[in-house]
């Protein structure tokens, strides 16, 4: 008999535990609007409010939930909210679609444009009443976007990770370089070894490195976030993980 509760007990735990973690991790799509009126939508990854939080933003032609399906788990795992945007400007890479696109009639944004998709996830992070760490992370095109919000918004904003920050042509109202002067808070930038070839990308991580910013050339990877996920890369992708963890381990602490 004492068999049998002990047994019944135990069963009880796991199943609890169980569902307490699906719910820990559980989706919620969201959506807000930004100050010239467009719907954003979005998915929160809600651990508790007083955790530090990643807003995760895709890269061209993409969407938050193909471009970080394989990153979202680990970031949780490491105990972040996770909130992960469709942006203006984005598509089908990868897979999945962009919610936000697919919603707009007519589509005449640039990437500049969408920089306030990724001001008004901050507000929206911020209004929520989250009041942890809060981290911004962006891939290519975002990747320049999130370092010019974090220059803005250096009160609200704690860290920057920008993976292959784009600074071409569309991204003339918006190039990153010029913040770096006026930017306090810690900022990462990472790239591909491939994408060093490239003399705009050089300077970039030369005036970066000048204004005490961190830098990483990834030995293994491919633009934008995805240098993370090994099946994109073709690669073992640890070390790329192990520099992102180290510069992530700052913001779990109180």
């Amino acid at each position: 008999m004492k068999k049998i509760l002990l047994t019944s007990f135990i069963l009880f735990y796991i199943l609890n535990s169980s569902a307490q973690t699906k719910k820990e991790r559980e989706t919620k799509e969201i959506a807000f609007f930004t100050k010239d009126s467009l719907k954003i939508f979005g998915d929160l990854y809600k651990l508790n409010k007083t955790a530090p939080t990643i807003l995760l933003f895709h890269q061209g032609g993409s969407n938050a939930k193909a471009e970080y399906n394989f990153i979202i788990p680990i970031l949780i795992k490491e105990g972040f909210n996770i909130l992960a945007i469709d942006q203006r400007q984005g598509g089908q890479v990868y897979g999945n679609y962009n919610r936000t696109v697919a919603n707009i009639p007519n589509n005449n944004f640039d990437y500049c444009d969408a920089y306030l998709d990724l001001e008004g996830a901050l507000n929206y992070i911020i209004e929520s009443g989250f009041i942890g760490k809060k981290i911004l992370w962006g891939s290519s095109y975002s990747g320049s976007l999130v370092i010019k919000l974090a220059s803005q918004y250096q009160k609200d904003i704690n860290g920057v990770l920008a993976f292959s920050p784009a600074s071409g042509g569309p991204m003339k109202k918006c190039r990153p370089d010029e913040y770096f002067e006026t930017l306090k808070i810690p900022l990462l930038l990472l790239r591909p070894s491939k994408e060093m070839e490239i003399e705009s990308s050089k300077n970039q991580f030369i005036l970066a490195q000048q204004h005490n910013h961190q830098v990483y050339i990834a030995k293994y990877g491919t633009h934008g976030s995805s240098m993370l996920v090994e099946e994109r890369v073709g690669n073992n992708v640890d070390g790329n993980w192990e520099v992102v963890k180290s510069f992530l381990e700052y913001f779990k602490s109180k």
